[in-house]
């Protein structure tokens, strides 16, 4: 695959020309409209990136997908040759979870504790996008910045154990639309009745067996 752009001042079409007629087939030309010689354009090199991929694709053997199916709503898979990297489908989505590489993984999803956050996070911008629709409120755009840690338990009033540690989500919303102090005031409230953040709250328990 040959690719070239109009206002390239290093390489000439001449020059590309002459090597796309030297190989054989199969070969394509896609000429890069707008871009320079080292596509210095972060978008330019994405764009560059999925196209030869694409292309490539077809004259590549590709191994087989594994099958995740399962009865469960969610089916996590994991080689052990991949390090931490695990494969999870979620109803008819799929999705990768991974450790960082500093205490060695692979860094190609976000790890377990972030998508734990996630589920939060987007729990809770979906619950208060339905609670503003239903008071007909102008909230148009609802961001959830979130992070986790451990805290010492001795740092919370409503802890038994001051030597443990628990898990301390900080969460703070930014709306965009017309709402008065009022309504902001009321969708914080909302938020803490979200039904992830009811279930974190909560006693669950996990039972675990063996598959047939």
């Amino acid at each position: 695959m040959f690719l070239h752009s109009p206002q390239d001042r290093i390489v000439d079409i001449d020059n590309t020309a002459e090597l796309f007629k030297a190989v054989f087939h199969p070969k394509s030309f896609v000429s890069l409209d707008g871009t320079d010689h080292l596509l210095s354009k972060k978008p330019d090199g994405g764009y560059v990136g999925e196209l030869i991929a694409s292309w490539a694709i077809r004259y590549i053997e590709i191994p087989p997908e594994r099958d995740f199916s399962t009865k469960n709503q969610v089916v996590a898979y994991l080689d052990t040759e991949e390090k931490f990297t695990t494969r999870i489908k979620s109803g008819k989505h799929y999705l990768i979870s991974d450790e960082p590489e500093n205490v060695g993984g692979n860094a190609f999803g976000a790890s377990p504790y972030e998508l734990l956050a996630a589920g939060l996070a987007a729990c809770t911008a979906m619950t208060l996008r339905l609670y503003a629709a239903r008071k007909q409120w102008d909230l148009r755009e609802v961001y959830v910045h979130l992070s986790h840690d451990k805290s010492h338990a001795e740092d919370c009033l409503n802890s038994e154990s001051a030597t443990s540690k628990i898990d301390k989500f900080t969460r703070e919303l930014e709306f965009v639309g017309d709402l008065e102090d009022e309504q902001k005031q009321r969708l914080l409230e909302i938020a803490d009745k979200c039904p992830v953040q009811r279930t974190l709250e909560s006693v669950a328990t996990v039972e675990t067996g063996l598959k047939n």
